[in-house]
């Protein structure tokens, strides 16, 4: 029976689709796009509510339906479990990944045997990551190393999709800010970490934002950060009064950044949101 893959991430997906077209195999191709390292997760399995009104603040695009986009992927979630076809789950060492990977085995939890995966780290990658965690996401292997690893997908031990499936649920009940993926275990964190990184390295004087997102994104923080997420936390400082921007507030090419007066700064516990 033909495989379906799974991938977290669009960027991922299209790679992997590039990957059968090159080793000239079969497979449907379904994705992962909710981000699990952050924002709420108690009820995720639920409902969406709590994550499209999280998703909805660090995006800040009204036109997009969140809701949709999250209930496509429970429904996609369901018609997994009900099927009979074999699942390939591909990951790498990120948090976002393996929550991906927790997830898809809480919900394949009644038919283990189904469920295989494909491990990928930095040392396949074509290319040194110059990341200190040296986390690694699908998204970030060209096609033609993916090419190469089609015939590793292994079956999950039904021991080890019981215990991904336990910390999935773990993960769900302690609903922190942010969660880290450090030697096998999931710990979590808080968007205050993110801020405090933000302002070690911002100046008095005007400055541009690209040098503190990129610094961000490669920063062991336990997760890979996104470009949004990093654009939104420096928004909401602005909003707290803990630094100024000026440019276009979504260009890191021409938005600028600087302390704001310390007589305008709200403490830090409160720019969380």
């Amino acid at each position: 029976m033909t495989p379906i893959h799974i991938t977290h991430g669009d960027t991922a997906a299209d790679s992997l689709r590039r990957a059968l077209q090159l080793a000239n195999r079969d497979g449907k191709i379904e994705v992962m796009r909710d981000d699990l390292a952050v924002g709420p997760l108690r009820g995720i399995d639920d409902t969406s509510e709590a994550r499209s009104e999280f998703w909805l603040q660090v995006i800040g695009d009204t036109a997009h339906d969140l809701d949709q986009t999250l209930n496509e992927q429970a429904a996609m979630l369901e018609q997994l479990a009900s099927s009979s076809a074999p699942i390939v789950m591909w990951h790498g060492q990120s948090t976002g990944d393996q929550l991906a990977l927790c997830r898809l085995c809480y919900h394949l939890r009644n038919s283990p045997q189904r469920l295989n995966e494909v491990r990928l780290s930095a040392s396949h990658l074509a290319f040194d990551t110059h990341r200190a965690d040296q986390a690694t996401a699908i998204g970030m292997f060209e096609p033609e190393i993916l090419s190469t690893h089609i015939a590793d997908a292994a079956p999950i031990s039904i021991l080890r999709i019981s215990r991904l499936a336990l910390e999935w649920q773990e993960v769900k009940q302690a609903n922190g800010e942010t969660r880290r993926w450090r030697n096998n275990t999931f710990t979590s964190g808080s968007f205050a970490e993110l801020d405090t990184f933000i302002l070690e390295r911002t100046a008095e004087t005007w400055q541009r934002a690209t040098p503190i997102v990129a610094a961000l994104m490669a920063a062991d923080m336990g997760f890979l950060v996104s470009d949004r997420l990093a654009f939104w936390r420096l928004h909401g400082l602005a909003a707290h009064g803990r630094i100024q921007l000026r440019g276009d507030p979504y260009d890191a090419q021409t938005l600028e950044l600087c302390l704001a007066p310390q007589h305008h700064a709200a403490p830090l516990s409160s720019c969380l949101n």
